[in-house]
């Protein structure tokens, strides 16, 4: 009986290289969470809210049974297959099979939890190859690295910071597998992820030296910015070595130095990895803990801050570009579809000096579509835009100087009451976290209700989060922080970049979302502590013109009105000036 997972790769990813979109090629659902459950009798996915309205459609005639979850119904998957729907012959043990490769040690060991520990686990790595014909391989493309310049700190530096770590855990060594955490270290960048500029690899860091498993075959050996990549990694005592000898090394067949433990994170170490890391010479030695990189990642320099808000001027030029030239089209009477639009888009970006590609897939969405938070835009048939209604765009770029992520909803023309009632909650919802102060030390979890009250007040909610950290020039989505209703107990730092996006989904009628970046910073201190607030990285108008403007308290108004001044102060000298002209009227007080 297999039991697999989406987003599930070695390293953890959230978007999966072609080569381990397994649940894909197998029920055809393209969502990027969820896990699918294959027994004698029964094949079913368990996905969570984000993803009912699109696993409905996707698996449509496939046999496999949608199980909800993050609903109060909900029934996980070592609970269900624990509660008697395997056929196990008597005195024998029930057993799943999983690609230990691509299934993480807490979900295998709530498994094991859930049977009472009377389960049995086969790995069997690479599970599918047999059956999938012309399987993608495991990705390689070209490596560029960062200079200090770039990111602010030079992976020297990184490297002795992780070096005291680990005198403090007392190990001579720790193991890396999350690629956004070695891109970091190692002040390197790829594009073997589709929109995230990252290498698929693992790191080890000994007290003396560092070794990186990263060449695969196909390996762009012609490459002259990866040559060049290399030799400056060795010049820096970065040893690169073939991305398949981790094994060999975890299991104690090839030299590292002197290394008598290991530290590793079981969170982020797949199954297969760690079971081998402990049946090795070093089982007797591993040590277990969270690694120490994403929380010193989160929290940016000043060189990646300058370069966040250079990327978000960058941006904020194409948005408005963007939107004025929607506009434009569909008051002139054009036909332009979903895909059309995210394509105009995406072109814009694409335009930008530094631009690395996108920093996911534009969510491009019109009406009903938009009910769906990650609706998928089709390449071709997509909805036709029409003069009428909302149209939601959430989108981002990738730049070597920082990484962007914004929804904006607007109005294509007339809109119904209940569409302005929604927009315009939802905005409050949005200014109300932006405006926030607070004291250090407080946690994301604990402002989340700041986004929700006008909605909540109204008898509305949304069920995802409110709020992700955002990487520089990295992963768009990253922690360890987060701003959502979960208890997440990591505080909200100074330098820590995340989302505010409150929503709303109608099913069958319209989505609202609002989306900047808000950075994190210091608000000074007096008798009651230190203070922290939010500085809005985000340059992009909000259009006002299907507002309630009586459901905005004054405090809100004045925030709305001094944001749309300041998009169209520091982007009208870089735009055309017809564009700057529309822009002015966009931005007009409310």
């Amino acid at each position: 009986m297999p039991w697999l997972s989406p987003e599930a790769t070695p390293h953890g990813s959230e978007y999966p290289a072609p080569r381990w979109k397994q649940v894909e090629w197998l029920s055809g659902f393209t969502g990027e969470a969820g896990d699918l459950v294959i027994t004698m009798d029964h094949a079913g996915l368990w996905t969570d809210t984000r993803y009912f309205i699109q696993a409905i459609n996707e698996l449509q005639g496939s046999g496999i049974e949608l199980h909800k979850t993050r609903v109060p119904e909900e029934v996980p998957i070592p609970q269900w297959l624990s509660s008697g729907v395997l056929d196990v012959e008597e005195d024998a043990l029930p057993t799943v099979a999983i690609d230990g490769l691509c299934q993480g040690n807490a979900a295998v060991d709530a498994m094991v939890d859930a049977f009472g520990g009377e389960v049995n686990i086969v790995d069997v790595p690479d599970m599918l190859s047999p059956l999938w014909t012309g399987r993608p391989p495991v990705p390689s493309s070209p490596v560029m690295t960062l200079g200090d310049d770039q990111a602010g700190e030079s992976r020297e530096q990184k490297l002795r910071w992780m070096r005291k770590f680990l005198i403090r855990k007392g190990c001579d060594a720790i193991l890396i597998p999350s690629l956004d955490e070695i891109a970091w270290i190692l002040n390197v960048r790829g594009s073997d992820v589709e929109y995230n500029p990252v290498v698929v690899s693992y790191l080890l860091v000994t007290m003396d030296g560092a070794f990186w498993y990263v060449k695969k075959d196909g390996f762009p050996s012609g490459d002259q910015e990866t040559s060049d990549s290399y030799y400056e990694l060795s010049a820096d005592g970065v040893r690169v070595l073939r991305y398949d000898e981790v094994s060999l090394m975890l299991a104690g067949l090839t030299e590292v130095g002197e290394v008598e433990s290991v530290y590793v994170d079981p969170s982020t170490l797949n199954y297969n990895m760690f079971r081998t890391l402990l049946s090795g010479p070093l089982g007797n030695s591993v040590v277990t803990g969270p690694s120490p990189v994403p929380l010193r990642k989160a929290v940016k320099n000043a060189v990646e801050i300058d370069g966040m808000r250079e990327a978000h001027l960058e941006d904020g030029i194409a948005m408005e570009t963007f939107l004025y030239g929607l506009e434009t089209r569909i008051s002139a009477g054009e036909a332009v579809s979903e895909a059309d639009a995210a394509a105009s888009l995406d072109a814009l970006r694409s335009r930008i000096p530094g631009y690395r590609g996108n920093s996911f897939k534009t969510i491009s969405a019109y009406g009903p579509n938009a009910a769906l938070p990650h609706y998928s835009t089709p390449e071709s048939g997509s909805a036709v835009l029409r003069p009428e209604g909302l149209y939601l765009v959430d989108s981002g770029g990738q730049y070597i100087f920082g990484t962007t992520d914004i929804t904006r909803t607007v109005p294509l023309g007339p809109c119904s009451p209940l569409e302005r009632e929604d927009y315009t909650l939802v905005l409050k919802g949005h200014i109300d976290l932006a405006m926030a102060v607070f004291p250090k030390g407080t946690a994301g979890c604990q402002l989340d209700v700041l986004a929700r009250n006008p909605l909540w007040r109204a008898k509305r909610n949304f069920g995802h989060g409110t709020g992700h950290g955002v990487g520089f020039f990295l992963c768009v989505h990253e922690g360890p922080q987060d701003i959502r209703q979960n208890f997440n107990s990591t505080p909200l730092l100074p330098g820590m970049i995340t989302s505010d996006e409150p929503g709303i989904y109608r099913e069958g009628l319209h989505g609202i979302r609002h989306e900047n970046l808000l950075l994190c910073r210091d608000e000074g201190r007096n008798d009651f502590g230190q203070w922290l607030g939010f500085e809005t990285l985000t340059l992009c108008h909000y259009d006002t013109s299907i507002i309630v403007a009586e459901l905005l308290t004054d405090a809100e108004r004045d925030w709305l009105n001094a944001y749309n001044a300041s998009v169209y102060e520091r982007l009208s000298p870089r735009l055309p000036s017809h564009i700057a002209l529309w822009l002015k009227a966009k931005c007009r007080p409310v």
